[in-house]
């Protein structure tokens, strides 16, 4: 769904909206190819008694309720069974942000008005500043959708969520193991040493870039060049293991501090130069 035209209703307020996805597929593509000739697999459609090629038009949606015996629903049927109401995004309720866990969120979709732009503001401005979350519903293709209407950035965007039955019991059982205190006072240590502000700017697809670069690699005739892989410390215990990790982490610290002590060095530097040049 990279772009939709719909309309968000709350109460008798209606704003028609274009949907733009917020993310975009950055995957590398790779195609199937016959290992000794080098040529592209096709898969092409087809079914026992198909003539050889079939043609888009001639393909149907069909539900299996028994074996080998299926009830097919048209397009046409489909549309049917929408309501006008299923159309458009109704918001239902509102809640707060904290209140959804983040287990229920799937794709996000930036929202521009393509009409009553004042109810669109308004919207925008009564969430934000009430710090609340719209909660809808609407049909958006062939699938009902449970949606949430969130302001970032003084911007509207929805997100699809899961209903509660497409979310698994979770199979794993709260650990019973007895910690020491001493090892939970390390543990929260090395947290505390490690808590940053979140950028995601910061992280990078490093597999990525080596797989790119492994490729311009092959197109150049060069062999692929394997990073060095480190060795894994070994350690007697967990206790030891958190001491050194803590250790470790207050290292990290210190270079990072004198690293960018001495970037601050070094643009002091700079500008005294550029003001004596002036001068």
């Amino acid at each position: 769904m990279a772009k939709v035209k719909t309309a968000i209703q709350f109460g008798l307020v209606y704003i028609p909206v274009t949907l733009f996805s917020c993310t975009k597929n950055t995957d590398i593509g790779f195609n199937l190819l016959y290992k000794k000739t080098g040529q592209r697999i096709k898969y092409k459609k087809t079914c026992e008694n198909c003539p050889v090629k079939i043609s888009p038009e001639d393909i149907v949606k069909g539900y299996e309720y028994e074996k080998d015996k299926y009830v097919v629903i048209t397009p046409q049927e489909f549309a049917k069974l929408k309501t006008k109401k299923d159309e458009n995004i109704e918001i239902l309720q509102f809640s707060k942000l904290d209140e959804i866990d983040p287990i229920f969120y799937q794709d996000s979709y930036f929202v521009q008005p393509s009409g009553a732009k004042n109810a669109y503001a308004l919207l925008t401005k009564a969430l934000e500043t009430e710090k609340k979350v719209g909660i809808a519903k609407a049909v958006l293709g062939q699938t009902e959708c449970l949606i949430a209407l969130r302001v970032i950035d003084g911007l509207l965007v929805i997100s699809k969520l899961h209903f509660a039955d497409e979310i698994q019991e979770n199979p794993v059982e709260r650990p019973k193991e007895n910690i020491k205190s001493e090892e939970l006072q390390l543990a929260k240590k090395l947290i505390e040493n490690m808590t940053k502000k979140f950028d995601i700017s910061f992280f990078k697809n490093e597999y990525k870039e080596r797989v790119l670069k492994a490729i311009e690699d092959k197109i150049a005739g060069q062999k692929i060049q394997t990073p060095k892989k480190s060795k894994p410390k070994s350690v007697a215990n967990l206790m030891e293991a958190l001491r050194q990790s803590v250790r470790s982490s207050e290292d990290n610290d210190k270079k990072k501090n004198s690293k960018i002590r001495r970037i601050d060095e070094n643009e002091e530097e700079n500008k005294i130069v550029h003001m004596r040049k002036r001068a």
